[in-house]
């Protein structure tokens, strides 16, 4: 029996990196996994890899700043499985803009997909949740949601308060048998950083600021996600967890 057997969790930004990592892995331990992604073609592939390991996945194609896109994933999942007791709430962008060259178009995209993505998929997801008798929430906030980050104040903004979001659902919502925590992944080697990761400067720049003298990888994060989904921490809600390699800990 996997930890996950019997439960159905969504996960968006599922179609690579740590989003895929979470939700193959929570796949693995028995989960019922519905994948979301702006990116559709690359999450029905993520749903075949799933089924061709011996696990059950739907997929939807998912702009996690649109309601209506919300409606249509949470009513789908329903239709499918006929409950929901996991929520991933994965799915980012980043940016490094300096704060006085950042549009207010691109302040405002940073935050509809990283702070309003994640507020949206609460509001949709808890009242199933309520209904079912419990659930957890797993937001992937940030380090830069810890600590200041330098020359990114929109992404920093955001994950801080995905942080914060995270507790006052945490709080409202322990009385149904609801928990909510967060993520912070610190350097991670994903699709989306490999280029960074791999240039010789950059990567030792990471791993000087890293106590633990290595990058983390996409299946670190869904360790961390995997404890906080399964009953292993029933008793958990709403904590951060980093996952950086101690870059926190400095």
């Amino acid at each position: 029996m996997g930890k996950m057997t019997g439960k159905v969790a969504i996960v968006t930004g599922a179609a690579g990196g740590m989003g895929k990592a979470d939700a193959m892995l929570l796949a693995q331990e028995g989960a019922k996994v519905v994948i979301t992604d702006i990116q559709e073609e690359k999450a029905q592939q993520v749903v075949q890899e799933i089924k061709e390991n011996g696990g059950e996945a739907i997929g939807f194609k998912q702009n996690v700043a649109s309601e209506e896109d919300w409606v249509r994933v949470v009513e789908g999942t329903i239709e499918a499985f006929g409950k929901i007791d996991v929520l991933v709430n994965n799915a980012g962008i980043s940016g490094a803009t300096p704060m006085l060259e950042m549009t207010l178009e691109q302040w405002d995209r940073i935050m509809s997909i990283n702070l309003t993505g994640t507020f949206l998929g609460q509001k949709h997801v808890i009242p199933h949740m309520q209904k079912n008798g419990g659930g957890s929430i797993v937001n992937i906030s940030s380090i830069a949601g810890l600590t200041g980050g330098s020359g990114a104040g929109a992404y920093t903004a955001s994950k801080g308060a995905v942080r914060m979001l995270t507790k006052a659902t945490a709080v409202d919502f322990a009385k149904d048998n609801i928990r909510v925590n967060s993520v912070h992944p610190g350097f991670i080697k994903t699709p989306m950083t490999v280029d960074l990761m791999n240039d010789e400067k950059m990567r030792g720049w990471f791993l000087s600021m890293t106590p633990i003298p290595r990058l983390g990888e996409a299946e670190d994060i869904a360790k961390a996600v995997l404890f906080l989904a399964s009953d292993d921490s029933s008793y958990i809600t709403g904590i951060e967890i980093p996952v950086d390699g101690g870059y926190s800990a400095k």
